[in-house]
């Protein structure tokens, strides 16, 4: 068997099993992640010359350069079968092995990843900052292209996407769709930040922030009229928060917190969980949208505080994720023993379910 007819067969069986990921480690079969757990493949086990081969087969000279010179690498590529994916290479005992991520063909309904309503409502701000949190593997990139496709339909726009790599591609609708990829269109995030405002956009969409020069230029385009959707890995809305404004110091904190203070417009934290039956997964979130007390609370850098208004906004469809995962729980779509061990306070929820 030749390594083409493998990678083949094994992403026939991803597609089969519909995995989100394939994981091809030396030393063991081929494992994939389905509803969130790793399942092994019944074959052999895989060596270190066998997947040199098949992911060597997969670049182009001058990834395969830059691989071998830092190491690591994450592409984009189509496939008859699974469709787009996204592959990052990586080495382990000096040899290169792969994780392959599913990304779909379509964009799936709002009702059918679980996201509330209050997430149309932002992607409809004509302006301002949009954050996706959460873990990795959260469903933040498809919550990010499920924003896009909603302002696609329905905005004559222009929209310009930064990513590393380009996950779903999207046709223009009503508005014209840019996609630049990382290492393919542009050097870098920054460097692609810094010229976008030049490409006369509406929306900026930057797959993730990841440096301070990053987090400034998304919150000068966000106050300049631009609606900025960018996503972050941080585990709760007052961590999020935190993690940006603690970047900086200084003069330059208290500037980072005005401009978050005016130009943000909503927070959204993400987890996938395993549904009670384990044969599909559930989203959970953290939901924040910023309103007069949220802006003040931020303006005076009392981030603590922001809790209360997760609290108390439920009317405005703001909710903390243990909130969620009491509502999830009640309505019989994961288990107690799911639900506490992703709750903020456990003892508390606890309590409120016995």
């Amino acid at each position: 068997m030749n390594t083409p007819t493998l990678l083949d067969r094994l992403l026939e069986t991803a597609a089969e099993f519909r995995a989100s990921d394939l994981h091809v480690i030396a030393g063991v079969p081929a494992a994939y992640r389905v509803n969130g757990e790793i399942i092994f493949a019944n074959s052999d086990v895989l060596t270190p010359e066998l997947i040199m081969e098949m992911a060597y087969g997969l670049l182009n000279p001058l990834q395969r350069e830059k691989f071998e010179r830092e190491w690591e690498l994450c592409i984009s590529l189509n496939h008859e079968r699974t469709g787009r994916m996204r592959v990052t290479f990586y080495r382990h005992n000096g040899s290169p092995e792969m994780s392959l991520r599913f990304c779909g063909d379509r964009i799936a309904t709002r009702k059918e990843l679980g996201l509330p309503p209050k997430i149309e409502e932002l992607a409809r701000k004509p302006n301002g900052l949009v954050l996706i949190c959460g873990p990795t593997g959260a469903g933040k990139t498809t919550t990010l292209n499920y924003m896009v496709d909603l302002i696609n339909r329905e905005r004559r726009c222009k929209i310009v996407t930064i990513e590393d790599p380009i996950e779903f591609v999207h046709q223009n609708q009503k508005a014209i769709v840019v996609q630049q990829e990382v290492l393919t269109d542009t050097h870098s995030f920054n460097s692609a930040l810094m010229h976008v405002l030049r490409q006369d956009p509406d929306v900026i969409v930057v797959g993730e922030i990841r440096d301070p020069e990053a987090v400034m230029t998304a919150l000068t385009a966000a106050e300049t009229g631009h609606l900025v959707l960018t996503t972050l890995h941080s585990p709760n809305v007052a961590q999020t928060m935190e993690r940006i404004v603690g970047v900086f110091e200084g003069p330059a904190q208290r500037q980072i917190i005005l401009q978050l203070a005016n130009s943000l417009q909503g927070i959204i934290v993400q987890d996938l969980l395993p549904s009670a039956d384990r044969n599909s997964r559930v989203l959970a979130y953290e939901l924040l949208m910023a309103n007069g007390a949220v802006r003040n609370l931020i303006r005076e850098n009392q981030i603590h505080m922001l809790e209360n208004c997760l609290q108390t906004g439920g009317k405005e469809g703001m909710t903390t994720m243990d909130n969620c995962l009491y509502d999830l729980y009640c309505r019989c779509l994961i288990s107690y023993d799911t639900a506490v061990s992703r709750a903020k306070h456990p003892d508390r929820f606890s309590k409120r379910a016995g």
